[in-house]
């Protein structure tokens, strides 16, 4: 499959629906960063995200009318238009997250999934269910309440008639940015995939050791209706961190030396001694910065600043619920500089272009970013599983039950 445009922008909205390869909803939709990863070949039918300030982002690069701003459990079947070839769903990840709280799926946010599935339900029950879902989230769905809340979900999509299989894939494979995120991939019972889309085992990169522990502690029928999928490993990556930072952003500044000097102090010898090897490498070199509350040798927490000059910037992170935003330190020589990641920069680790409509407040958009999809790794779903599914003829037009 050819690799797709993934501009972004109101341009798209022109786009033959005869040229079509597939039709999507997009749910939990945020500021379109699948939509934008799936790509201008793709008609999106319908969008939806409770978000108001994601919605005027949304709104701004795809400039129709099919997002709608509202709670998932207000939204009915009757609300989407016909059937969708794909159903896509990054539902919230706070729950299932390892530094979240542990509520998982039955939290009020990672619950959410319910809702968005039983809207799926009603589209099965009459008779137009999605051919293909996707679920998005942190890996720390395999593993949420041991195993049970990854087990729910297969059981649902089981249910509902449809196979289903996880990948977990690393962003940084696509962008400078360390970023693994879980993919799940359901489709019909009566449309097999064909061969070439699936293994007989797991395969490298995709099928971790997580993954395949919550293969192992699914149901037998679960298992049963399991698929290893099969992803060609992209070619290597070749842009690094220094590639997408500027010498003059916009919208952060450089720090005082004596805020640098701070950050310097809260790093630990290891750290340090990173940032000396920096120095002595004689050339311009950048890093990312993240402040972390670790224990000292008393056992204390304190608050520490770790590096790394790997090319590889750390996950973005939204800044709400503590966690820090993430910052860049550049080093040439003597010369130390620092300061936050600007928000088209963290835009750029996601994969977005810079044609992309970034919110004008800083934090709106570094938040609309850590809160999103990298692009790249939908695309290069979409190109090598999903849309060699979809061209592949249905072999029957029974709806499983």
């Amino acid at each position: 499959m050819g690799e797709a445009n993934i501009s972004c922008g109101r341009f798209q909205k022109e786009t033959a629906v005869d040229k079509a390869i597939g039709t999507f909803y997009e749910f939990f939709a945020g500021g379109g960063m699948a939509r934008a990863g799936l790509g201008s070949h793709w008609r999106c039918v319908f969008a939806n995200d409770f978000d108001h300030k994601k919605s005027a982002v949304y709104r701004d690069n795809w400039g129709d009318d099919i997002l709608q701003t509202e709670d998932i459990r207000r939204i009915e079947a009757s609300d989407l238009p016909a059937q969708a070839d794909l159903a896509w769903a990054s539902f919230p990840c706070q729950d299932l997250s390892l530094a979240g709280g542990g509520a998982g799926l039955k939290g009020d946010r990672s619950g959410t999934f319910w809702p968005f599935w039983s809207l799926m339900g009603d589209l099965v029950n009459e008779g137009r269910p999605p051919r293909m879902v996707v679920l998005e989230n942190v890996c720390g769905a395999l593993t949420s309440h041991q195993g049970k809340d990854f087990a729910a979900i297969g059981a649902a999509l089981c249910k509902a008639g449809y196979r289903y299989g996880a990948l977990v894939i690393d962003a940084a494979l696509f962008t400078p940015q360390s970023r693994p995120r879980l993919f799940v991939v359901a489709v019909r019972e009566d449309e097999p995939p064909p061969a070439a889309l699936m293994s007989d085992c797991p395969m490298d990169p995709w099928h971790t050791r997580a993954v395949q522990m919550a293969h192992k502690n699914l149901s037998r029928a679960a298992k049963n209706h399991w698929v290893w999928w099969r992803l060609p490993t992209p070619p290597p990556r070749t842009t690094e961190l220094a590639d997408h930072i500027e010498d003059q952003p916009a919208g952060v500044d450089w720090h005082s030396t004596d805020e640098t000097r701070r950050i310097l102090d809260m790093m630990s010898e290891v750290n340090q001694v990173k940032v000396d090897e920096a120095k002595n490498a004689g050339r311009r070199i950048v890093g990312a910065v993240y402040k972390r509350t670790r224990r000292d040798k008393f056992g204390r927490k304190a608050q520490r600043a770790e590096v790394r000059f790997d090319g590889v910037a750390g996950c973005l992170r939204t800044p709400a619920g503590g966690s820090s935003r993430q910052s860049i330190m550049l080093v040439h020589g003597e010369t130390v500089k620092t300061r936050l990641l600007s928000a088209r920069e963290a835009a750029r680790l996601m994969g977005l272009p810079d044609t992309y409509r970034l919110p004008q407040r800083y934090n709106e958009a570094y938040h609309l970013a850590g809160d999103g999809i990298v692009v790249p790794v939908v695309r290069h779903l979409a190109a090598h599983l999903l849309e060699p599914h979809l061209l592949n003829p249905p072999q029957s037009k029974t709806v499983a039950a």
